[in-house]
């Protein structure tokens, strides 16, 4: 424990910038009334709880606002206290009684002067402080706080109080002149040590935030780790990956990948902050290239197309070492097969820490040319029932590997035969250019059941325009809108000719089997042997 603060001190050691509110505190968001409550606290001596400072002589990204004040450039550099808790109470004191700066204009919302009412009655539950606008004070009734630190100000503010009332206020200016705010400071350059006390004393409010540990640990004037992120959206949106950029959690990970060859942000925190904002450069490089990578290989067009986002963290890792050099055949060969394996496979679902860190060990091996097993895990023969058993829901794994398994297949429109064009197809989530082979409404009235009629196997890359034109007809009749010869269509999707002969147990089996088959190859795993028609039909 430290020595406490009188409120004048403490206003002191903010104004000269010993005092410092860190860039990774959040803003301050006590309301007005918040802030007269604490008044009030302070003024019946309750308990408010103690200021915790951490001393250092490293240089931080601190705010140069506190609360509604713009504070003046420090005057000498180190050592500094940071307000790790208590920013809002430290606030809501400096708003209240300094008189040194001019605040931005009265704001319900943020920040108003705060008096005493004469007014209230002496009780200990109700607060005999309030905030107020300037047009709703009335003289003779709320005396402003504010004064209460200047001596000429407090005088002229009591000119016109009766006796009574200059008596009472001065007990009031008496007892705030006196208080004392308790206060606890450590001083340590292990900022793990930080890290892990800020998320202790936040626990049971904002928890730790590394993100804004790590922006303040890296800033300079020079180098804003906000800025570089938000600067990666913006550069991402035309190529439909904005939400990579505005992920910071995703971004924060595939730095920690590329930088300590681990997916835990926390592990940035132990870096030097130069390090960091050194390798930034090479770190945004990686992620355009695993962008690109994704983009180019598997036509992912959209971030929300991807079945795990987390796979872009082993592959940052991977495109972060030996950036002058070409990706061999072998290292694209063994990246390819490693990403239908984690799709179809899952292997990112549940908690996957342990498999991402294991990836991106194996992802830097491959990259720096030694034995690598990135694409090895334990795998099986991959099942029949993976299209039969999943339900299309474009929320789940499955349903997004199974657009993507589609999409490698160069697929052909339903009606004219015409190459698909999945820069637009795939390029906006909401779009939904995929639907039924079976229509919907066609296997209702043939009474099979919801699960079946929705499995992955009846579903198809088809426009809307073109699902419109099939509507809820049998297989049999639209197949009248298509060219005649429809062995290009039927390859392209994979689509088998029992299409068209309306018979959807038959058809189903048949299509999961062709999907399987493509599964298998993309994964280099052999295929369970062909089941009988799944139940579902009377």
């Amino acid at each position: 424990m430290s020595d406490p603060l009188t409120v004048q001190k403490a206003i002191d050691r903010l104004l000269d910038g010993t005092i410092r509110i860190p860039g990774f505190q959040r803003k301050f968001v006590w309301p007005p009334e918040k802030a007269a409550l604490l008044m009030d606290s302070l003024y019946k001596q309750y308990p408010v709880g103690s200021i915790l400072l951490w001393r250092t002589g490293s240089r931080l990204k601190s705010e140069n606002r506190l609360g509604a004040f713009e504070l003046p450039p420090p005057q000498k550099d180190y050592p500094v206290d940071y307000v790790l808790d208590g920013q809002q109470r430290l606030t809501s004191v400096f708003t209240t009684f300094q008189r040194s700066l001019a605040p931005s204009s009265e704001d319900p919302d943020t920040w108003l002067p705060i008096y005493y009412d004469f007014a209230a009655e002496e009780d200990a539950q109700d607060s005999r402080f309030v905030a107020l606008t300037s047009e709703s004070m009335e003289v003779r009734r709320y005396f402003p706080l504010s004064s209460f630190f200047d001596p000429v100000e407090f005088s002229t503010a009591t000119r016109d109080l009766t006796t009574d009332q200059h008596r009472e206020i001065v007990h009031v200016q008496q007892r705030f002149l006196t208080t004392l705010l308790p206060v606890q400071t450590f001083e340590t350059e292990d900022r793990a040590t930080v890290a892990i006390v800020f998320e202790r004393v936040n626990r049971m409010g904002i928890p730790l935030n590394t993100y804004q540990l790590l922006t303040a640990w890296t800033w300079s004037d020079e180098f804003d780790l906000q800025q570089r992120f938000e600067d990666l959206a913006d550069e991402f949106e035309e190529f439909g990956f904005q939400d990579v950029g505005d992920d910071v959690d995703l971004m924060m990970r595939c730095c920690a990948a590329a930088l300590q060859n681990d997916p835990s942000p926390t592990s940035l925190v132990e870096m030097h902050g130069g390090a960091v904002r050194n390798q930034f450069p090479q770190v945004e490089e990686a992620i355009r290239r695993s962008v690109d990578f994704l983009r180019t290989n598997f036509h992912v067009r959209h971030i929300r197309f991807l079945p795990y986002s987390a796979l872009l963290i082993p592959l940052t890792a991977f495109f972060f070492v030996n950036q002058a050099r070409p990706v061999t055949g072998d290292q694209h060969e063994e990246l390819t097969l490693w990403f239908w394996r984690c799709c179809f496979f899952h292997r990112y679902s549940g908690n996957p820490q342990r498999n991402i860190k294991r990836d991106i060990l194996e992802a830097v091996k491959l990259r720096q040319g030694e034995p690598s097993t990135l694409a090895t895990f334990g795998i099986g023969p991959l099942d029949f029932d993976y299209f039969t058993d999943n339900v299309f829901n474009f929320r789940t794994v499955a349903t997004k590997t199974h657009i993507l398994l589609l999409a490698s297949l160069r697929p052909l429109t339903f009606m004219s035969g015409s190459q698909v064009m999945l820069d637009d197809v795939l390029a906006e989530p909401n779009r939904r250019e995929y639907h039924h082979c079976y229509p919907r409404a066609y296997l209702m009235q043939n009474s099979f059941d919801d699960r079946l009629i929705n499995c992955l196997a009846n579903y198809a890359i088809i426009s809307r325009s073109e699902n419109r034109d099939i509507g809820g007809r049998a297989p049999s009749e639209y197949r009248t809108l298509m060219p005649a010869d429809t062995t290009s269509i039927q390859r392209s999707a994979l689509l088998p000719d029992s299409l068209f002969e309306d018979n959807y147990s038959k058809f189903i089996v048949e299509r999961a089997d062709l999907l399987a088959t493509a599964a298998c190859l993309l994964c280099d795993v052999p295929k369970m042997p062909m089941k009988t028609p799944p139940e579902g039909s009377d």
